[in-house]
């Protein structure tokens, strides 16, 4: 940009921003035909930002400053004065009224006096209580009445009235001397200090004068106060203590005189209270007779009463004990009568559901409706195994202390002895939950088994309690001695009562040496998650035999059921009882809710043994009948026959059960489809045009995923193993190779001795470890193919990421468990054996293929050498100047002896791989010469990569040479001509070895390894099928465990329905 200003006083003046413009310019003007006196000056700018100091500034134009004369500094001054003079007048002002606001202030807050005349009593009242004292005293004397005794005690005896007469008057003469004394003296000491009293009030009018006119004085004296400020504040500083003198003095004589006057006052009312007392002696003592007189009358009256009682209560008692008597003898009768013909049921039930066994033939026989609800149940078990508030179904729950018969009970309803027993040992570790049903036979079975035990035979019931025990310890795991799985099994039997029990480890009081340290805590946790169920029985047992308050249970279940509307409560061992308790009462209080802090339906006694582990079913309750029917508690009538015997709580039991279920069991049912609405709506928003699998399908989808690949990896073509094997057995064998063949080989002086090392080299490396590595590395290929296909299956657009943990796991557990075929070593040495031994090489096209298989391992192993060399000594002057890094002062010394190094290869072209001790003296004294100080070790360190680099270079230069020497080693005229190929002969061997070996580990890979691999990945995930750990492990995320509760939930849902339906049916 160019800018032509106005003409100033040297000229135009031209402002240009650039470098071409400045040229422009200046042509410009120097082809102008102007005045040639006009100088021509351009200068360059970078910027149009101004210079202060410029010199083509032009002049501005000149403003006047107006100035301030003598006048206004007059005025000022003036002014000022005139402001200190109203500061000074009003400062005045201001502090006079501010003066006269603190007096009238300090004035107001002075103390009033006239509070005194209210503490003080007057003289009226003073004269007022003296009068009413005085007469008080006169009235004493005729306040206690004559007293005379009644006649009807003469008939006692005239020597016992008169003696009683003289004794009474004697006691009456004393306690009225008494009194008026007492009096007398009260009299005159009360009158003593009313006196002292009015003295005092007396001696304090004229001091309250004083006290006044004082004030007055100083009042006097204050508002005479003159201007002098001083005066007034020390005469204020005086009364000021001279009031408070004088209210410290009338506060501790007010004190004082107050403390005179309640002590007078309490002594009065204890005077009154005297006197009171010996008029209400007088009154007692009549009263006492009254009641004498009423005593003996109604003493003779009882004495007749009784004796006519005692007959009739005799004739009751007889009475009572003969009906007591019959009724026991009408129940034992009735209960036999039911018991007959319950086994009369039992056989018509049997046969019935026998003969309609025989006819239903092939059609689906119907569920019973426990059989349902035990189904509904299991699934909820499954479904959560931590017992979710959700699940509010009903259960019975058995709960006791250890030992206390709770599993006796439970097996006394089931009618079989189905539990493990031991001696005060623990044997319930787990919960035992048992469906109770009506059938033909009377067998048990667990859910997840097919396999029936009869319990009619005591081996099976023998081999049942075998597999129950073993169930629980099998549920126990990391050290702890109770678990919270559930073990389902069902019993079925003519006449059982349909109901599901669940049976939990009995509570402990004490923690011993061979149980867990957090078993007591434990078992009151699971003990506490049955019972928190609102809809859960539960079954309280209680052990009889022992004192009721070393019981633990029924504190933990009156916490759960405080108003006992969900409670049955069992007293075992009741035979036990008798014979320990020496008052039944005690057991009446605890049949009846009294003894126990607890609330309960109903109350139970029962008997479930005789102390032996090898009575029977039948043996125990006939023993139960035979001691209720001797029984002192229930001929005593402590117990009510509905409240013993197992039946009769069964039965209870039951009842309880089904009416819980019919009045639960649809709110249940409706919670659970409220929780699949709300499952199947977040499924619809987070995973849209998703179908619903659950972690069974999801694993059944990832199987056939891994197989298809399986099955990809048998569609390999043979050149492509071939080329994979090969290229796999060069990487594993190209070091061994050159260290430890071809570079001893290549030391030696002719090619005679060139081929005899390496033929032996070769042949200890074919017989030692060449076959067991080949092995390996058709191992290692195989796994990588395998990986290959599936990480290519992973990159593909439809994966589905969730299998990815899966598929890991089967590849890597199949890989670990696949071994490669015994014999395929023997195999492999044979032919490598024999590939090695042939030195011949056949045409030229081979020739060429060693030629340029031997350029190409050297090239690679030249770029690793160089590599290695740089890193030893770090970046060179160029790397240093372009990209700004420096060698360490290690790498400065591996410099200056690679550097002494390359002088020896140059000096002796086919130097051997070792140095001399001369050698590495002479490079250690060079290095030292330049200021580098190095060991000898620091030296071979560094020949070591130096050395290998300087063979390659030779070794690819030689392999350069040989391209064209077939002919010559073809018509052995290869001494003659100067060229030595040894070096070709030997990488033909080993190539020819290599593609041999490739080959035979193709057709094992292909021929039996691949499926013996698939056969692997085929048991492997048929493991993880059955293995609902490894798949909850290995298939995780929201998406599983959402499809997971959405499939329980409708299994669950659908069952409810079922049952709901069956019970409406049978309603």
């Amino acid at each position: 940009m160019m800018y032509k200003l106005s003409k100033g006083r040297f000229g135009y003046v031209v402002r240009i921003i650039g470098v071409s413009q400045s040229r422009w310019v200046r042509q410009k003007l120097s082809n102008q035909n102007g005045n040639p006196q006009v100088s021509r000056i351009v200068r360059h700018y970078v910027t149009l930002h101004p210079n202060k100091g410029g010199l083509l500034k032009f002049p501005g134009p000149n403003y006047g400053v107006p100035s301030r004369g003598i006048g206004m500094i007059i005025a000022r001054v003036l002014r000022g004065a005139l402001k200190i003079r109203y500061i000074i007048l009003g400062g005045s002002i201001a502090g006079g009224s501010a003066l006269a606001k603190t007096y009238e202030q300090w004035k107001e807050a002075l103390p009033d006096a006239k509070f005194l005349e209210g503490l003080m009593p007057s003289q009226e009242d003073l004269d007022s209580l003296r009068e009413s004292l005085i007469s008080y005293r006169d009235k004493i004397k005729d306040a206690i009445p004559d007293f005379t005794l009644d006649p009807k005690l003469k008939d006692l005896g005239e020597d016992k009235f008169d003696q009683l007469v003289l004794w009474f008057k004697e006691r009456l003469d004393d306690a009225i001397q008494a009194a008026e004394e007492e009096k007398t003296e009260n009299s005159s000491y009360l009158d003593g200090e009313i006196l002292t009293l009015a003295g005092l009030a007396n001696s304090l009018t004229p001091m309250l004068k004083d006290f006044s006119s004082d004030l007055k004085q100083h009042a006097v004296s204050f508002s005479a106060m003159g201007s002098a400020a001083e005066k007034e504040r020390e005469k204020a500083e005086l009364l000021r203590l001279r009031l408070s003198q004088v209210e410290a003095e009338l506060k501790e004589k007010t004190e004082r005189y107050n403390r005179e006057l309640s002590s007078l006052t309490n002594e009065n009312a204890a005077l009154t209270g005297k006197i009171e007392t010996n008029a209400g002696a007088v009154n007692e003592l009549q009263e006492r007779k009254a009641v004498l007189e009423r005593e003996i009358s109604s003493l003779l009256k009882e004495n007749a009463g009784l004796k006519a009682s005692l007959s009739k209560e005799e004739n009751i008692r007889e009475k009572y004990e003969g009906l007591q008597e019959e009724l026991m003898q009408v129940q034992l009768k009735y209960q036999k009568e039911v018991e007959r013909l319950e086994k009369e049921n039992k056989e018509l039930r049997k046969s019935l559901m026998l003969k309609a066994g025989d006819t239903i033939g092939q059609r689906k026989i119907k569920k019973s409706l426990i059989d349902m609800y035990s189904e509904v149940l299991d699934e909820l078990c499954d479904y959560d195994s931590s017992y979710d508030t959700q699940d509010h179904l009903p259960r019975v729950v058995v709960v006791g202390d250890q030992s206390s018969g709770k599993t006796s009970v439970l097996e006394m309803v089931a009618q079989a002895r189905i539990f493990p027993r031991g001696a005060g040992e623990m044997m319930t570790r787990a919960p035992v939950m048992v469906t109770l049903s009506e059938g033909p036979y009377h067998i048990a079975s667990f859910k997840d088994s097919t396999r029936e035990f009869d319990l009619t035979k005591e081996s099976e019931l023998a081999e049942l309690r075998k597999e129950v025990e073993l169930r629980m310890r099998n549920s126990v795991r990391s050290g702890r001695t109770v678990s919270h799985e559930v073990i389902s099994m069902s019993v079925k039997g003519p006449g059982l009562q349909r109901m599901v029990l669940v049976d939990l480890p009995g509570i402990i009081s004490t923690v011993t040496v061979d149980l867990a340290a957090d078993t007591r805590d434990a078992i009151r946790a699971i003990s506490q998650q049955y019972m928190s169920n609102p809809n859960a029985i539960i079954l309280c047992i209680q052990d009889g035999s022992v004192d009721a308050e070393r019981s633990n249970v029924t504190d933990l279940v009156s916490q759960m059921d405080p108003q006992g509307k969900r409670t049955i409560f069992v007293l075992t061992k009741v035979d036990l009882a008798e014979e320990n308790l020496a008052n039944p009462d005690r057991i009446r209080k605890i049949l009846s809710g009294k003894l126990f802090p607890m609330k309960a339906l109903g109350y139970f006694a029962v008997v479930t043994g005789k102390g032996s582990k090898e009575d029977s079913i039948q043996e125990i309750k006939d023993y139960e009948e035979s001691f209720f029917r001797t029984s002192k508690i229930f001929k005593g009538g402590v117990i009510n026959s509905h409240q013993c015997t197992t039946r009769n709580l069964s039965f209870a039991v039951s009842e309880c059960f089904w009416k819980m279920v019919r009045d639960t069991v649809e709110q249940q049912a409706d919670a659970f489809k409220a929780t699949r609405f709300n499952l199947e709506t977040e499924w619809k928003n987070n995973f849209p045009r998703t179908r619903e699998l659950d972690r069974d399908e999801l694993f059944e989808k990832a199987r056939g995923e891994i197989l298809d690949e399986v099955v990809n990896l048998s569609q390999v073509s043979p050149k492509q193993w071939e080329d994979a094997l090969s290229k796999k057995l060069w990487d594993k064998m190209a070091t061994h190779i050159f260290e430890n063949i071809y570079l001893p080989a290549a030391q030696t002086e002719n090619s005679g001795t060139f081929n005899t090392t390496a033929d032996i080299k070769l042949k200890q490396w074919a017989d030692l470890t060449l076959p067991k590595k080949c092995v390996e590395v058709g191992w290692e290929t195989l796994e990588e193919e395998f990986r290959a296909f599936m990480d290519r299956a992973r990159n593909s657009r439809d994966h589905d990421n969730i299998f990815d943990n899966l598929k890991a796991s089967v590849v890597d557990e199949s890989m670990r468990r696949h071994e490669w075929e015994d014999k395929a070593a023997d195999v492999l040495r044979v032919i490598q054996l024999n590939a090695l031994e042939d030195r011949s090489v056949h045409d030229k096209q081979q020739w060429d293929a060693a030629c340029k298989f031997l350029e190409d391992s050297v090239k690679e192993k030249l770029l690793n050498i160089e590599g290695t060399l740089r890193e030893m000594v770090g970046p060179g002057t160029k790397e240093q100047w372009m990209y700004w890094c420096t060698p360490t002062e290690e790498q400065k010394r591996r410099a200056a002896v690679k550097g002494e190094l390359e002088k020896i290869l140059v000096t002796e072209y086919t130097h051997k791989n070792t140095l001399t001790y001369d050698e590495v003296t002479a490079v250690r004294k060079n290095v030292q010469s330049q200021g580098v100080e190095v060991d000898n070790e620091f030296i071979r360190e560094t020949w070591h990569p130096v050395y290998r680099r300087h063979f390659l270079r030779r070794s690819l230069a030689k392999a350069y040479d040989c391209r064209k020497a077939f002919y010559a080693y073809h018509q052995g005229l290869e001494g003659e001509l100067g060229v030595e190929c040894n070096d070709i002969v030997l990488f033909w061997r080993i190539q020819q070895m290599i593609k041999i070996t490739a080959n035979a580990l193709r057709q094992q890979v292909m021929n039996r390894e691949a499926r013996r691999l698939e056969k692997d990945i085929k048991e492997v995930l048929e493991e993880y099928g059955y293995d609902p750990e490894k798949k909850e492990q290995l298939l995780t995320g929201r998406r599983v465990m959402l499809a997971e509760e959405l499939k329980r939930v409708r299994q669950i849902q659908e069952k409810l329905e079922e049952f709901i339906h069956a019970l409406n049916a049978e309603k």
